[in-house]
C-alpha cells in the first residue's frame, strides 16, 4: 500500500547517493559535520586521528562532497509518502572518514532537516569527537543546533557547553562554555581541573580559523582567578596566523615596571616577523624584532632592537640597539655559504633588556665545500666587536681573507694515510700587529702491530709558513724585533709512538689493563720565535690531552722543536657492572735546554716538563669521579686542577660538584689565578623539577654566580621560576654589572597561551 513504511531488519545497510534507485527518491545531501561539529578551541595543531570505523571512503582522505552517505543501523524505516528516513538502534552514518553516531537518526527530504538523538557522536577526520544530547542539521547540513554539547578536541582539549549553533557552515556559536586541556582527577573525576576557562559565549570562525571568547574567566582549582571581557586565539586547524601573543610583565631596578606585548606577523608561507614592543616606567620604549625567511636553498634569521639608555647605574646615556643575524645557503651538491652578523651598542644594553649578555660579538661570511670524506675547503672573512668599556676595539682584529684546504689520501699498501692542507689568512688591526700568512702542512701517519701485541705508530709532519707583518712591537706580540718586515719558517717533526696494552682477566671482577706508552719526537730546534707574529698560538694549556701531540700549540705560529721523549702509564680496571677505575700519569723530557717558545708558567719551559695526570673512578654506573691535573716537576705543587663528581640517584635526581684551579697566564687580562669550587643539584619528583647551581671563587673569597630553578609541567599546565645572580664586577667602576640579578616567572596554559614575569 502506498505510504506503508518500509522496514529493514537488524544490521541493515543503506547507501544513499548517486547511482542507487533509492537515492533518486530520497537524495540525502552529504554530511558536512567537520565544518562545525567540532569546535576546535585550543590554538594548537590537531591531534592524531582516533581509531574510528570508516567502512567507506579511503582512510584519512578528505571526504568529497559528492561521496554517498552510508547508514548502518539495527533498524531503518523509510516512509515514501512523507519522504522520511528513520534509522534506529546503534545508528552510524558516514561519508568518507567522517562519522555520525546516534541512537536515532531521521532525515526529512521535504524540509532538508536531519535530526540525531540520543548519545550523539560526531567524529572528525582528525580524530576530534563531539558528544551531544541531540543535533539538528539543515540547509544541506550547513546550519545546525546542538544541545548538551561535550567534546574531545585536539591537544587533549575538553569542551562543554549548554548549547551550540552553526551558521552558514562557517560560524559555530557556543553558550555557557567550559574549556580545559587537563585530564580529570583519577580519584575524583568531578573535581575541578587544575585550570579551566569559562565564558558566557564562544565563537569559532572557521573561515578565519579563530576562536573568540566573551566574558571569560580563568579558574584554577575551581577558583576564579583572571577575568577578561574578550579573548581570542587561532583554532587548532589554523596555519600560522598574525596576532598578539601572550604578554610579559615585570619590574627591574633599571626599567621600573614594564610590559612587553609581542605581535606576530605571518607575512606569507615562507617568512614571518615578530614585533616585541616594551613600555617601561623608568625608560623610553624599546622595540625588539625577529625576522625569519626560508628559501628552497636555505634560510635567514635576524633579531634586532632599538632603544635608549638613560644613563643610570653607570651605563652610557643615548640611543642603543643590537642586531644578531645569520644565513645558511646550499649552492650546489658540494658548496654551501653563509654569514653571521652581530652588533650591539654595549654589553649593558643586552643585559638590561635580556637580549643575551655577550662580551664579544663576531661577524663572518663564508663558503665551504665538501667532496666525499677526504676533501674540505673553506674561505671566510671575520670581524669582532668587544662590548665592554675596557675593550680596545682598535686592537681587536678583523680577518680577510681566511682560507683553508684539507685533503686526505686513502690508506696506502702499508696502511698509512697522507694529509695535505694549506691555511692562509690576513689579519688587520687599526692599532697593533697586522699579519699576512701563508702556510702548508704535510703529514703522514702509519699504524703497525708487532707479534707481541705492541701498537706502533710512525708519524711525520712538515710545516712551511711565510709572513708579512707591520707593528710587530705592538699588541698582541710586543716583540723587541723590527716593527715591520717579513719572515719565513719551516719545521719538520717525526715521531715513533709505542704502546703495549697488557690485559689481565679478573674473573668475576671484570678485567684489568696496564698500558705503558712511550713516544720519541725529534726535529730541528726552533728557539723562542719572538720575531714571528703570533695570531693562532697564544693560548696554550699543557694537559694529558696534548701530551703526545707533535706540536703542543693548537695553531701554527709557534712551532715546538728539538728532541723530546713523552711517556705515560695508563691503568684501568673494568667492572662487570659497567663501572671502571682508570688512571694515567705522564710527562715529557726535552734533550735540549733552551726554553723553547713556551711562557714561564706553561709547564714546558724546563727540560723536564710538569707531570700531567688523569683519574676516573666509577664504582657503579650512578657514581663518577673525574680529575685532571698538572703538577710541578720539582716539588709536585699543583699547577692545574680540574676535579668533578656526579651522583645520579635515578628518577631525575643528580648531584654534581667540582673544583678548578688555573694559574695566571700572560695572555689573559687581568693576570690572576682562578681558584673556584662549584656545586649543582637537579631533582625531579613527579611533575615537579628543581635545580640549583653555584660557583665560589676561593681566591677572592666571594661567589661568582648563583642560579636556582623550580618548575611544574603536566599535560595542560606549566609553571617555571628561575633566579640568576652574577657577581662579576666592572673593573672601570668596581661595581656589579647592571642587570646582574634576574628573577623569571612563567605560567602557561597549554593550548591557550602563557604569561611571563621578569624582575632584575
Amino acid at each position: 500500500m502506498a505510504g506503508l513504511p518500509t522496514f529493514l531488519g537488524f544490521g541493515a545497510l543503506l547507501t544513499l547517493g548517486a547511482g542507487t534507485a533509492l537515492a533518486q527518491s530520497v537524495a540525502l545531501p552529504p554530511i558536512a559535520a567537520p565544518q562545525g561539529a567540532a569546535p576546535v578551541l585550543p590554538g594548537q595543531q590537531p591531534a592524531a586521528p582516533a581509531a574510528a570505523p570508516a567502512p567507506s571512503g579511503a582512510p584519512g582522505a578528505a571526504p568529497a562532497q559528492d561521496q554517498p552517505v552510508t547508514f548502518t543501523a539495527e533498524e531503518v524505516e523509510y516512509d515514501q509518502n512523507r519522504a522520511l528516513v528513520t534509522a534506529r538502534g546503534r545508528v552510524e552514518a558516514w561519508q568518507g572518514n567522517r562519522v555520525l553516531r546516534a541512537d536515532e537518526f531521521t532525515y526529512d527530504r521535504n524540509t532538508g532537516v536531519a535530526t540525531a538523538r540520543g548519545n550523539v557522536q560526531l567524529i572528525e577526520a582528525d580524530g576530534q569527537v563531539i558528544f551531544a544530547e541531540s543535533v539538528e542539521l539543515r540547509n544541506e547540513f550547513k546550519d545546525g543546533v546542538l544541545e548538551g554539547l561535550r567534546g574531545l578536541l585536539a591537544q587533549n582539549g575538553r569542551v562543554a557547553a549548554a548549547g551550540a549553533r552553526r551558521t552558514d557552515g562557517n560560524f559555530f556559536d557556543l553558550s555557557r562554555v567550559v574549556y580545559s586541556a587537563c585530564d580529570p582527577c583519577q580519584s575524583d573525576p568531578l573535581a575541578p581541573p587544575i585550570w579551566q576557562l569559562r565564558a558566557r559565549t564562544a565563537t569559532l570562525d572557521q573561515n578565519a580559523r579563530q576562536v573568540r571568547y566573551r566574558d571569560a574567566v580563568v579558574e584554577f582549582a575551581g577558583i576564579p582567578t583572571f577575568w577578561t571581557p574578550y579573548l581570542q586565539h587561532p583554532s587548532a586547524s589554523a596555519p600560522r596566523q598574525s596576532g598578539f601573543l601572550s604578554p610579559t610583565f615585570g619590574v627591574t631596578d633599571y626599567l621600573g615596571g614594564f610590559v612587553e606585548t609581542p605581535y606576530y606577523w605571518a607575512i606569507d608561507e615562507s617568512q614571518d616577523l615578530l614585533l616585541r614592543p616594551m613600555i617601561a616606567t623608568n625608560n623610553l620604549p624599546n622595540l625588539g624584532l625577529e625576522y625569519r625567511r626560508s628559501f628552497n636553498f636555505g634560510d635567514i634569521a635576524a633579531e634586532g632592537s632599538l632603544g635608549y639608555l638613560n644613563g643610570r647605574e653607570d651605563t652610557p646615556e643615548g640611543a642603543a640597539g643590537h642586531i644578531f643575524s645569520r644565513g645558511r645557503f646550499s649552492l650546489d651538491e658540494n658548496w654551501r655559504a653563509g654569514f653571521n652578523y652581530n652588533w650591539a651598542t654595549s654589553e649593558d644594553y643586552l643585559r638590561i633588556y635580556r637580549y643575551g649578555a655577550r662580551r664579544l660579538l663576531d661577524q663572518n661570511a663564508y663558503a665551504e665545500g665538501f667532496w666525499g670524506t677526504n676533501v674540505y675547503a673553506r674561505v671566510d672573512g671575520r670581524a669582532y666587536q668587544g662590548l665592554r668599556e675596557t675593550d680596545n676595539n682598535s686592537q681587536i682584529p678583523y680577518v680577510l681573507p681566511n682560507t683553508y684546504l684539507d685533503w686526505q689520501s686513502r690508506p696506502d699498501s702499508l696502511g698509512g694515510t697522507l694529509t695535505l692542507d694549506t691555511w692562509n689568512f690576513a689579519v688587520f688591526r687599526d692599532q697593533g700587529t697586522s699579519t699576512q700568512r701563508g702556510s702548508t702542512r704535510i703529514a703522514y701517519n702509519l699504524p703497525m702491530n708487532d707479534g707481541a701485541g705492541g701498537l706502533w705508530t710512525i708519524r711525520a709532519q712538515s710545516d712551511l709558513s711565510a709572513y708579512a707583518y707591520t707593528g710587530l712591537a705592538e699588541a698582541p706580540n710586543f716583540s723587541t724585533t723590527a716593527n715591520d718586515g717579513s719572515i719565513g719558517t719551516a719545521n719538520i717533526r717525526a715521531a715513533l709512538d709505542w704502546r703495549m696494552p697488557f690485559i689481565r682477566p679478573a674473573g668475576a671482577y671484570g678485567h684489568q689493563v696496564i698500558e705503558p706508552r712511550v713516544q720519541v719526537v725529534t726535529g730541528p730546534l726552533t728557539g723562542n720565535q719572538s720575531s714571528v707574529p703570533n695570531e693562532d698560538s697564544i693560548d696554550l694549556e699543557f694537559t694529558d690531552a696534548n701530551l703526545f701531540n707533535l706540536n703542543r700549540f693548537a695553531g701554527r705560529d709557534r712551532q715546538e722543536g728539538g728532541t723530546r721523549v713523552d711517556y705515560a702509564l695508563r691503568s684501568a680496571w673494568y667492572f662487570p657492572n659497567g663501572g671502571m677505575l682508570e688512571g694515567l700519569a705522564g710527562a715529557s723530557y726535552r734533550i735540549q735546554n733552551d726554553g723553547g717558545p713556551f711562557y714561564a708558567t706553561s709547564g714546558l719551559v724546563n727540560r723536564a716538563s710538569d707531570y700531567v695526570a688523569r683519574a676516573r673512578l666509577m664504582p657503579v654506573t650512578w657514581l663518577e669521579f673525574l680529575g685532571r691535573g698538572r703538577f710541578a716537576q720539582e716539588d709536585g705543587a699543583a699547577r692545574f686542577m680540574d676535579l668533578s663528581s656526579t651522583v645520579s640517584l635515578g628518577s631525575g635526581t643528580s648531584l654534581t660538584g667540582g673544583y678548578l684551579y688555573t694559574p695566571s697566564v700572560p695572555y689573559l687580562t687581568p693576570e690572576q689565578d682562578r681558584n673556584e669550587i662549584a656545586l649543582g643539584f637537579n631533582q625531579r619528583i613527579g611533575n615537579w623539577r628543581f635545580g640549583a647551581f653555584a660557583r665560589y671563587d676561593i681566591e677572592i673569597n666571594r661567589p661568582v654566580v648563583i642560579t636556582a630553578s623550580a618548575g611544574y609541567e603536566d599535560e595542560c599546565f606549566l609553571f617555571e621560576a628561575r633566579f640568576l645572580k652574577r657577581f662579576a664586577e666592572d673593573p672601570s667602576t668596581n661595581s656589579l654589572y647592571p642587570a646582574s640579578t634576574v628573577l623569571l616567572f612563567r605560567v602557561g596554559l597549554k593550548t591557550i597561551g602563557d604569561v611571563g614575569f621578569r624582575a632584575i
